[in-house]
């Protein structure tokens, strides 16, 4: 067999040499996604986003993909001269700055090392699960080649942390946005953890070749009447915070994994003795972990075990001393008299359900809530679930299970405290606590998984909830009791053997939410269809008052007539194509303009004032009846048919006098007419603007919802439903002001806020003096005009003027929709970063 360095400096060329074609493809894959959702973003700050980030990934991929080997290679022969010199320091830091901020010793950081250390956790979070299987083989192999006694993950030099902090440090060098590489990181997580597998699968072939044999992990003996006094100093909450994860840490073994009474140790532990064997071994070859009925996993054990699968420990064996330990806590628990530590079911008063949603008061609820009886039966308890809970690690074979029920806790205690929830949602969460307890026995890391039906179905349920803002209101009673219905049959399940029924469960609950959003969905179709229809017909509009600028009659055209071409009468022709797109001139609304342009224009009416009197009755006729056709009345068209009557009464004026001259016996009289005070348009307004705002009939305002202003009450043609009257210039200086920086001396504007919603955003708005649960679900392309749509599908449209001046009144609330297991999981990642930051005294 050649020599171990050989063998390993093999691996290191190899996988640095098949790097570059699989950066390559994740880049090519990212780009792909990116692209399509530019292309299916209605939003133009979402579209600019996305462009910008698939733009920056092609230009940056080619030197990517010649230094990604470089760098890798030489962190693989860093990692590896590390553990050499000391395999019991753990991993080292990546040269040129790489050290990565772990979130189990998180202290003072600032907000860009906290953001990079969570993104490269959610990147590994992605990976390990699909490098699982050829990792763990790789990990004993690679520990045998650099000649180590058990087998060391945290040592393994090309581990998943190796490529993913070498590719995190290729993107912080090129200086990108922060959005960008989050893009990025999202993007390529599932096509890197696809090649690192074909990677590794290599990797074990090549060892294998090579005749290697994997280390083995080392099961430490312990006596079988171990008690917590008798506990190793690395046992207690102090020395398992000290343990190490895969990633490895400062004070830590490097495994993940503390110890009691026996347990696994790398050689040379703190339980060993000469030879790395321990002292004072018995016979008992099972394991026993740091007493888990009493004592809380550490962070670093937790993202070990939740993310990383564990490795082998988690197949390990209990002992003994822990199912005394277990039956001592069960007979306490059932020995305990309720009423001594379970309160009654907090009940608000009356005056709560009367204040407004928004400024309700939390209300508290955790795993140890004592919920309502009526509603979760025999789960109610918290010493009913506590008990369930501690009959299963009774029944656990390994100590993945026992972990498992710990996360379950964990997790299920922190989406208790979501504020974002309904309270009955929240306790639903905590009186489901018992099945899925059950359910990680026979699959331990279900919530590590984002496509598993217990997570999916906790997820589903609160994204759902989303909906109602409101726990007293009837359309959340309507949702929540088949929500407690399905999850008091999940409890119902004294045994689960597969995620099978979370799976039918919450297929069940969709299959009732698509009903009952059937109609729902109608009519916001409908609307949907009628603004798009409108968005169609103003970029049309705009087409063809840019095609009549370019017409040669446009000269000595008074301004009023212009303002009317570009704006109303295009609305009328592209109206009438859009109904007859094969007809030439739809309407004749396209011919009357000629006949309209010359009945304005003075040296040419005076000399042929009959041919204007025969022609004025066809052209206000036309007029007329195109402007009826997309629902302008009577009092809108009003000043604008004046204004056309002040163009024309100079050659009636000329026709009455000539009639008067003409019937005179007398000599001739002068003919002397006052000409109207109307200018020519000037070569600005010849041109015309695209129409900075939709524009929507009388129907299509009643049923895009604009209900606050009728369609008689528009004091001109193109004003909308919403905007305020013009401002004078100070005013408007001063509002644009107050935009630009929120009165509120918020970091965000409201332009800011608003543009940052995404359709299928929630927000709470105030409408009709009462506050409603609504979700955006269209934008207009430019950005100006947004519709919501709230509970049975009442929609509320809404211009851009407006919605700021909600969200600056605090009336349009932005409702935070990020998914509340990854929140909890979050959360517990962040739990020693938040202890661990110095308290100042007074």
């Amino acid at each position: 067999m050649a020599s171990q360095s050989a063998i390993l400096q093999q691996c290191f060329q190899e996988a640095a040499a098949a790097s570059k074609g699989a950066l390559e493809r994740c880049v090519d894959h990212a780009v792909a996604i990116l692209q399509e959702a530019e292309l299916k973003s209605m939003k133009v700050a979402e579209r600019d986003e996305l462009g910008q980030a698939w733009r920056d990934l092609l230009k940056h991929k080619p030197d990517w993909s010649a230094q990604y080997p470089r760098e890798l290679l030489s962190a693989f022969k860093t990692a590896a001269a590390a553990a050499a010199k000391d395999p019991s320091s753990g991993p080292a830091p990546l040269a040129g700055g790489g050290a990565k901020v772990r979130l189990d010793t998180l202290a003072l950081v600032d907000d860009t090392q906290l953001t990079e250390a969570i993104e490269s956790s959610r990147l590994l979070q992605r990976i390990v699960p699909m490098v699982e299987q050829p990792l763990s083989e790789l990990d004993g192999l690679i520990s045998s080649v650099q000649g180590l006694p058990t087998v060391s993950p945290e040592l393994n030099p090309v581990r998943p942390e190796i490529f993913a902090q070498t590719l995190r440090l290729l993107m912080t060098a090129v200086h990108a946005e922060q959005a960008s590489m989050t893009l990025w990181i999202k993007h390529m997580a599932e096509p890197l953890g696809r090649e690192l597998k074909s990677i590794y699968e290599k990797q074990v072939e090549l060892l294998a070749r090579a005749k290697v044999q994997a280390a083995g992990y080392r099961v430490l003996q312990s006596p079988s009447g171990a008690t917590p006094a008798a506990r190793s100093p690395g046992a207690g909450p102090e020395g398992a915070a000290a343990a190490g994860s895969r990633q490895g840490g400062p004070g830590g073994n490097g495994s993940g994994w503390g110890s009691v009474s026996g347990g696994l140790h790398p050689a040379g532990g703190p339980h060993s003795g000469s030879g790395g064997l321990p002292q004072q071994a018995s016979h008992e070859q099972s394991m026993h972990y740091a007493d888990l009925s009493g004592v809380e996993i550490n962070d670093a054990l937790f993202q070990d075990f939740l993310f990383h699968g564990g490795g082998a420990q988690a197949r390990q064996q209990l002992a003994p001393s822990f199912y005394e330990a277990v039956e001592e806590e069960l007979a306490a628990l059932r020995q305990a008299p309720q009423e001594a530590y379970e309160p009654a079911p907090e009940v608000p008063p009356p005056q709560y359900q009367a204040m407004p949603v928004v400024d309700r008061p939390q209300r508290f609820v955790d795993v140890l809530s004592q919920l309502s009886s009526k509603v979760w039966g025999a789960y109610s308890s918290a010493v009913g679930r506590s008990i369930v809970r501690t009959e299963l690690k009774k029944d656990a074979k390994q100590v993945g299970q026992v972990l498992g029920l710990e996360v379950v806790r964990k997790v299920v205690n922190q989406v208790a405290q979501d504020p974002r929830l309904l309270v009955p949602v929240r306790e639903a969460i905590v009186a489901l606590e018992p099945s899925l307890l059950r359910l990680a026995m026979v699959d331990p890391r279900f919530l590590s998984d984002e496509r598993h039906p217990g997570r999916r179905l906790i997820e589903g349920v609160a994204q759902r909830s989303f909906k109602y803002n409101d726990e007293f209101s009837e359309e959340f009673n309507t949702f929540f009791q088949p929500v407690a219905q399905s999850f008091n049959a999940l409890n119902g399940l004294t045994a689960v053997e597969n995620p099978q029924p979370f799976g039918e469960a919450l297929s069940e609950l969709e299959t009732s939410w698509v009903g009952q959003d059937a109609h729902e969905e109608s009519q916001r179709e409908t609307v949907l269809q009628t603004l798009r229809v409108a968005e169609q017909r103003q970029a049309q509009a705009d087409q063809i008052a840019y095609d009549l600028s370019l017409r040669s009659d446009l000269e000595q055209a008074p301004a009023v007539v212009l303002d009317f071409l570009f704006g109303p009468w295009s609305l009328v022709m592209a109206n009438a194509r859009m109904k007859a797109p094969n007809q030439p001139d739809p309407g004749g609304y396209g011919g009357v303009i000629s006949d309209l342009l010359w009945s304005v224009k003075l040296n040419f009416t005076l000399n042929e004032p009959a041919k204007l009197i025969a022609m004025i009755p066809g052209v206000l006729g036309k007029l007329r009846s195109g402007l009826a056709s997309i629902g302008h009345t009577q009092k809108e068209t009003e000043p604008f048919f004046d204004a056309l009557m002040k163009l024309h009464q100079p050659v009636l004026e000329l026709r009455r006098l000539r009639s008067q001259r003409d019937a005179s016996e007398s000599s001739p009289m002068p003919l002397e007419i006052p000409l109207p005070d109307i200018p020519a348009a000037t070569p600005e307004q010849r041109t015309p603007k695209a129409a900075g705002q939709l524009w929507l009939g009388p129907k299509e305002q009643s049923a895009a919802g604009f209900e606050e202003i009728t369609p008689s009450d528009r004091a001109a043609l193109n004003a909308m439903p919403g905007d305020a009257p013009p401002a004078s210039p100070e005013a408007a200086e001063s509002e644009a002001a107050a935009l630009e920086h929120g009165d509120d001396g918020g970091t965000l504007s409201p332009a800011q806020i608003l543009m940052g919603l995404r359709e299928g955003s929630w927000v709470d708005l105030f409408s009709k003096e009462r506050w409603l649960r609504a979700q955006l679900i269209w934008a207009s392309t430019k950005g100006t005009l947004f519709m919501f749509v709230s509970h049975g599908g009442q929609p509320h449209s809404m211009t851009k003027r407006s919605c700021e001046k909600l969200i600056r009144d605090r009336h349009l609330r932005p409702v935070d929709m990020q998914d509340v297991v990854s929140h909890a999981l979050d959360a517990l990642a962040h739990e020693k970063a938040a202890v661990s930051q110095p308290v100042p005294l007074d």
